[in-house]
């Protein structure tokens, strides 16, 4: 089951989970500089729609393989920012006790890995386990661009489609692969990589989490009907640095980009005292995650082998 599921029925709740992720990457970034936290990170600022839009019409139970971009989607699933804060200060309280950092995280149903096309055969898996217990529930398995440069992907992808498996692979293509841009390290269409095997592909360039909620919706619906692995593209923006510095675009490009802010793009159906409300609580909720999380005891690492 999930707990603290966000409640993303109107405006309001989109918005505010957007809006939570944002701050929450924000947050990170800055406390990096201070050295309470350790290793990478990769967040998710300026894709948050995607995750708001999925996640608003998936069901308790469904099972999630995200990746090392992984904040996003745990915040937009119901994961709790105090044991996420915790989890990436190394804190006995974390998601994972301390010892997954940001790539490799669990709670509950949620799973990730920074193996890039190595989360393809897991999901795959959990999908074929979903459809022998006959439970109802899909997978959903979330992949970069990066990834259609990896072999394990089309083993699972042909495994999928062979097996009706109830899988949708999300395909957020931010345009780079971590510092290379798509249009060099892709030949041919990301669509026709699900094609090949059979898979229905639903595509959308947009970053408003209203037209991403609506192909969410069709296509989950589709998995859920028996249908079979399904696909979605969505071509979103990444604002940040692949990690914390590796960033080779130019101001010029990143200014571009910025103009299609998912929550500026979304916040204009909100009136004002929303954006003070949301604000406000996400703020609030924020700054309680970071400062309990930091009165917290070190994971402990056992000397054993």
């Amino acid at each position: 089951m999930r707990y603290n599921v966000p409640v993303m029925n109107d405006n309001f709740g989109l918005y505010k989970t957007m809006l939570l992720i944002r701050r929450f990457e924000e947050r990170l970034i800055s406390e990096f500089s201070t050295g309470k936290l350790s290793g990478t990170t990769h967040t998710y600022i300026g894709q948050e729609a995607d995750a708001a839009g999925i996640f608003s019409i998936t069901e308790p139970g469904d099972v999630v393989f995200s990746n090392h971009r992984c904040h996003g989607h745990f915040l937009a699933y119901g994961g709790e920012p105090y044991r996420l804060a915790a989890e990436l200060m190394g804190r006995a309280t974390g998601l994972v006790s301390g010892r997954g950092g940001s790539q490799h995280i669990h709670w509950h149903n949620f799973y990730t890995n920074g193996i890039q096309g190595g989360i393809a055969p897991v999901a795959a898996g959990m999908a074929l386990a979903e459809k022998v217990r006959a439970t109802g529930k899909v997978a959903l398995a979330f992949i970069g661009d990066g990834t259609l440069g990896e072999g394990a992907l089309y083993e699972s992808l042909n495994i999928a489609a062979l097996w009706k498996l109830p899988i949708l692979f999300v395909l957020e293509d931010n345009g780079y692969a971590q510092t290379t841009p798509v249009e060099k390290n892709m030949a041919g269409t990301m669509s026709g990589r699900f094609a090949a095997f059979g898979i229905p592909v639903w595509e959308r360039d947009t970053t408003d989490v209203l037209d991403i909620q609506s192909a969410a919706r069709e296509t989950v619906q589709a998995v859920r009907s028996g249908a079979g692995p399904v696909s979605l593209i969505l071509h979103t923006y990444r604002f940040s640095a692949h990690s914390k510095g590796d960033d080779p675009r130019s101001s010029e490009e990143l200014a571009h980009i910025r103009k299609f802010d998912p929550l500026i793009v979304h916040g204009e159906r909100l009136t004002s005292n929303e954006h003070t409300k949301a604000e406000s609580e996400v703020t609030a909720t924020i700054n309680d995650a970071f400062t309990r999380a930091e009165n917290d005891p070190f994971a402990v690492l056992s000397s054993e082998h």
